[in-house]
């Protein structure tokens, strides 16, 4: 019996046990125990990727699509370091996963051993959770399937909230065995451990709150995780309140209380000072949209934050109330307490500024032939198939998606939105097709996103995988041509330190890795392009050129039509 080769089948037994059904690895020679074991347990995918950085991003797509974790592997030294990224993506969006570092010995610390680094909370706070149990040691047996398990259920969130942990394995050589008998797991076939945990009910407060909330103006602000979208609407509904929905947040329903254009509108100052509110109750996750952040932040209402995990999301200081609780819940208590509508046309207002918006969207979109990034986005939303995950890279990608995709209920937007990173975004689009259960998969990123990552591009064609993957190609950063920088800053300086453009024939660069690839020239070949890249399956690249100072004109155009629209 070799210990090590035991002792790592044990664990991958115990995650099988606990629901996990894919692990990403990256190459290396001291991780092979436990390598070895993942690809010989059936009930576990394995996904190998050279790169570790990709590999992380990799896993974070599938539990983003999922809400399962997944094992990402990789050797010691700076190949563990390579996973940050990942991790503090996970940490901050709380996503689950499980990174595991192999290491070496400890004789082998200090002593100037190759690939040696100190690994002990690599990742710092974080982590949900970290274990250095040492070399595996048969002595131990009694408690390896006990910490498998833990591993699964902290990143589940057992300590509150879901997120990354970090297992650091330190093996010595042989690193190749055979497994012997494994300590028994439980009869039934379950996990060692059941981290149960009943969701957030809404606080007693609640109620208090209702008493604040009637017959006052006010808006609900959803992001992404604010579960049942229907009783979001609901308290709407009775509160005569809008909805402004991220694109995220589910809360795009067909209805009279939601309001997606709330970018464009509140752009427009005599709207957004009409449209003043004295409450705003602010549901999961933040938009991307500074415009309503700085509209919110100098309101003077009062704003309620309630996250379902206990995140303090809460960037401008502005909330009076921060509830931990799930938003449904909340919304639920609220809408029971039969809270009076706010007075006069507070609701038929937005009802009549979002038409009214969305229609000038319209108006402008079909006024250009050539592909716009805002029309990119309106497209992508309104023509992939029910059931889609959209992917949307961070930067510009998920603003014109937030600000300019109509409301629709059948498809899931997804984004790496905790630290808002614009790097793995390949590597998730992927993931997220690994975990997709045979639904459609569309990634939409720009040029340098898509360079940024293009490493995960690598055996794309032999992973047996179905995504989209669109790339707005503007030659550089576009969203830097919105900022002070563009017009502050001499046009060298601006290119070099900020447009950074590139000379990379991006379809190419997919042909390159064995990808279908096109590019198209006008806005209605986008729609018909993925529609057949989806029909054919496999992994493809749409490559859409537009300019950048174009792009600022496009906005600046969309906005006035707006503004035009609410006088």
């Amino acid at each position: 019996m070799d210990v090590a080769a035991t002792y790592c089948a044990t664990l991958v037994d115990e995650w099988a046990r606990a629901g996990m059904t894919d692990a990403v690895v990256a190459p290396g020679s001291r991780s092979t125990p436990l390598a070895l074991a993942l690809v010989a347990e059936p009930r576990i995918t394995s996904h190998v990727f050279l790169d570790e950085r990709s590999a992380g991003f990799f896993a974070l797509g599938i539990a983003m699509r999922t809400g399962r974790p997944a094992v990402v592997l990789t050797t010691s030294g700076t190949a563990a370091a390579e996973l940050h990224p990942a991790v503090i993506e996970a940490h901050h969006a709380g996503v689950p996963l499980v990174a595991v570092t192999a290491d070496r010995p400890p004789e082998a610390h200090g002593v100037g051993a190759a690939q040696t680094i100190e690994q002990a909370d690599l990742y710092g706070r974080a982590v949900r959770f970290f274990a250095d149990p040492g070399v595996p040691d048969s002595a131990m047996s009694g408690s390896w399937r006990s910490l498998a398990s833990r591993v699964v259920a902290e990143a589940l969130g057992a300590g509150g909230r879901a997120g990354p942990v970090h297992l650091n394995l330190a093996f010595r050589e042989p690193l190749v065995g055979e497994p012997g008998p494994l300590p028994p797991g439980r009869d039934d076939g379950a996990p060692w451990h059941r981290a149960l945990s009943a969701p957030r009910a809404a606080p007693p407060e609640t109620r208090e709150l209702a008493a604040l909330i009637s017959g006052r103006r006010g808006v609900i602000v959803a992001g992404a995780g604010v579960g049942d979208p229907k009783a979001v609407h609901r308290l709407a509904d009775g509160l005569g309140w809008p909805v402004l929905a991220d694109a995220r947040s589910s809360c795009r329903l067909p209805a009279t209380a939601t309001v997606a254009a709330f970018d464009a509108l509140l752009r427009h100052e005599p709207f957004a000072e009409r449209a003043r509110p004295e409450v705003v109750l602010r549901l999961g996750t933040i938009a991307a949209s500074r415009v309503l952040a700085s509209w919110l932040a100098t309101s003077d209402a009062l704003q309620v934050s309630v996250q379902a995990d206990g995140a303090w999301l809460d960037p401008d200081h502005s909330a009076g109330m921060v509830m931990t609780a799930e938003p449904a819940a909340v919304c639920t208590v609220l809408a029971e307490q039969n809270p009076t509508a706010a007075p006069g046309e507070w609701h038929a207002q937005w009802n009549r500024a979002e038409n009214s918006a969305q229609a000038a969207f319209d108006d402008v979109l079909a006024g250009h032939g050539e592909p716009t990034e805002p029309g990119v986005a309106r497209t992508l939303v309104s023509s992939v198939p029910a059931g889609t995950a959209l992917v949307v890279a961070s930067s510009m990608p998920i603003r014109d998606v937030e600000w300019y995709a109509l409301p629709r209920t059948d498809v899931s937007v997804m984004a790496n939105r905790g630290a808002n990173g614009i790097d793995g975004t390949v590597s998730t689009i992927l993931g997220a097709a690994a975990g997709a259960a045979g639904s459609p998969t569309v990634g939409l990123l720009g040029d340098l996103a898509f360079l940024h990552d293009a490493g995960a591009l690598l055996g794309a064609a032999r992973r047996w995988l179905d995504a989209v993957i669109v790339v707005v190609d503007n030659r550089g950063g576009g969203i830097f041509s919105f900022l002070p920088q563009a017009t502050a800053l001499p046009s060298p300086v601006f290119e070099r330190l900020f447009g950074t453009p590139h000379d990379v024939d991006l379809v190419e660069l997919a042909h390159v890795h064995g990808l279908a690839a096109t590019e198209i020239t006008k806005a209605d070949q986008l729609a018909p392009a993925v529609s057949s890249a989806l029909d054919a399956g496999g992994v493809s690249v749409v490559v859409v050129r537009t300019d950048r100072a174009d792009n600022v004109c496009v906005h600046d155009e969309l906005h006035a039509a707006v503004a035009a629209a609410l006088e």
